[in-house]
């Protein structure tokens, strides 16, 4: 087949001994099966900057930090160079993302190594060897939905203890390898506590694996997973381990706005106290 432009430098390099075929085409990207380091693994190319749409990924960014303070104002002016920064900073996040992942037992693709725009990683694999389907392209039956369902809220807990929140998770994002469900596509992957919009991500990805697996076991339309996780993660309490019901009670009981800010106000005073007596004891010692 005709290299692709963008994987030349990568021949190169070495870094991949050949390219064997393409394997997807999407908005953002263009997969390829590859030969590198004599195995056989993917090579995720992301689409140039002007094929590229930032409209709906304000809500993703936010919390990620940029360090160069230049990039930074050049990201808020939305300049040519800031498009651009953002850019790699959209892709950087899938990198960092899959790396910290696999490293917390999470079953995402293992990622290789990351070059001028192309990811290479762990291409995954049905029972016989050939390319993984996706979640969407399989029909199941209630037994299976039922465990595919358990498997990948345990991968999301996961996910959440290490801090991340896929931010777009359903069935045209999740593999299905010969060992059970692989979770992929991650460049909207947020961090849980520096994002605001977290918990709404959040809900939304469980929400789209309950109504997807309740297509065949409609018992799961009516698990409450999302909120009973959040809370435990809200709480510090959830963990990798957590023993999870899919139901969750919300409380009725109205919040007393007055009992708040009568400690607000209590605190307030305090600190103020706490002030007022460092500033006489700073004034007496100058007397």
């Amino acid at each position: 087949m005709k290299i692709p432009k963008r994987l030349e430098p990568l021949l190169q390099d070495g870094l991949i001994e050949e390219v064997l075929a393409q394997l997807m085409s999407g908005k953002e990207a263009e997969v390829y099966v590859v030969r590198s380091e004599g195995e056989i693994r993917c090579a995720k190319v992301y689409k140039e900057l002007k094929q590229r749409s930032f409209q709906k990924q304000t809500q993703y960014m936010e919390g990620r930090k940029v360090r160069n303070s230049r990039r930074s104002r050049a990201m808020e002016k939305h300049s040519k160079f800031g498009r651009k920064e953002q850019e790699t900073a959209w892709q950087n996040a899938e990198v960092d993302a899959l790396y910290r992942l696999a490293d917390a037992g999470v079953r995402v693709p293992r990622p290789y190594s990351f070059y001028e725009g192309v990811l290479l990683m762990e291409l995954v694999v049905g029972a016989g060897g050939e390319v993984a389907p996706r979640l969407n392209d399989l029909q199941l039956n209630a037994a299976l939905a039922r465990d595919y369902h358990r498997l990948l809220i345990g991968e999301v807990v996961r996910m959440l203890c290490a801090g991340l929140v896929h931010g777009d998770l359903s069935e045209f994002n999740v593999l299905v390898a010969c060992d059970g469900p692989v979770i992929i596509d991650l460049p909207q992957a947020i961090d849980a506590a520096g994002n605001n919009n977290a918990g709404r991500l959040f809900a939304r990805d469980v929400d789209n694996l309950a109504a997807y697996f309740g297509r065949y076991a409609p018992e799961l339309l009516a698990t409450a997973y999302s909120e009973e996780i959040w809370h435990l993660y809200e709480k510090g309490r959830l963990r990798p381990e957590s023993t999870l019901t899919g139901c969750f009670a919300r409380s009725e009981k109205p919040a007393d706005v007055r009992s708040v800010m009568r400690e607000i106000d209590d605190s307030r005073k305090e600190a103020l106290a706490r002030e007022l007596g460092r500033m006489r004891m700073a004034s007496g010692a100058k007397g």
